[in-house]
């Protein structure tokens, strides 16, 4: 007989078995012991804690109330004899905190996401911050807007538009000074 033991979890877990058409009884024991390796070779009825009885329709039940992180031998019988070796199987439950269920995954996808959008603002905002700081914008004293030409334009990208070697040396020459100016202007202090 194969038995089949899904859904493990800290307290509970469901077991299954393949119908059995010469059982004479009217319903199936399914019995179930802790610490297994204290029953040694024997598999007696009376060594068994727990015995459940299942109508002879079903092929399956539920068992609750387990000990986390236990070890337990389960054994399926259709008679009132002590089972053999092969109508038993041997599983150990979880431990509760090793249980992360569908609202703990959701979370903790909040969390990531939540932290990675946080990240994204904070890299725009030091890195228009550094912009704006290499490239002030001229005012007008007199009417309070600017005035002259516009900042100069940044071209990063080497001729033809891939970014070679010379593009990538220019991005680490942008990102140096701003890292310069962010370490010596004293309103950016509070930032390293």
């Amino acid at each position: 007989m194969t038995i089949t033991i899904q859904n493990i979890t800290a307290t509970s877990a469901i077991v299954s078995w393949p119908s059995s058409p010469g059982c004479v009884d009217t319903f199936y024991s399914v019995m179930y012991h802790p610490n297994w390796n204290s029953l040694l070779m024997g598999y007696t009825r009376k060594s068994f804690l727990q015995e459940d009885r299942v109508p002879v329709s079903q092929t399956s039940t539920s068992l609750g109330n387990l000990s986390p992180q236990t070890t337990y031998i389960l054994c399926v019988t259709c008679q009132s004899a002590n089972p053999t070796r092969e109508q038993c199987q041997v599983f150990s439950t979880l431990n509760e905190g090793t249980e992360l269920g569908e609202s703990g995954r959701d979370l903790a996808m909040g969390v990531w996401l939540a932290s990675s959008i946080l990240l994204l603002i904070i890299a725009v905002a030091l890195l228009w911050g550094c912009l704006h700081t290499m490239y002030p914008a001229k005012r007008d004293p007199e009417r309070g807007r600017q005035s002259g030409p516009n900042p100069p334009h940044l071209d990063l990208t080497p001729m033809g538009g891939n970014m070679g070697s010379e593009g990538r040396n220019s991005l680490f020459t942008l990102f140096k000074k701003c890292l310069f100016i962010y370490k010596n202007h004293p309103h950016t202090q509070f930032f390293l």
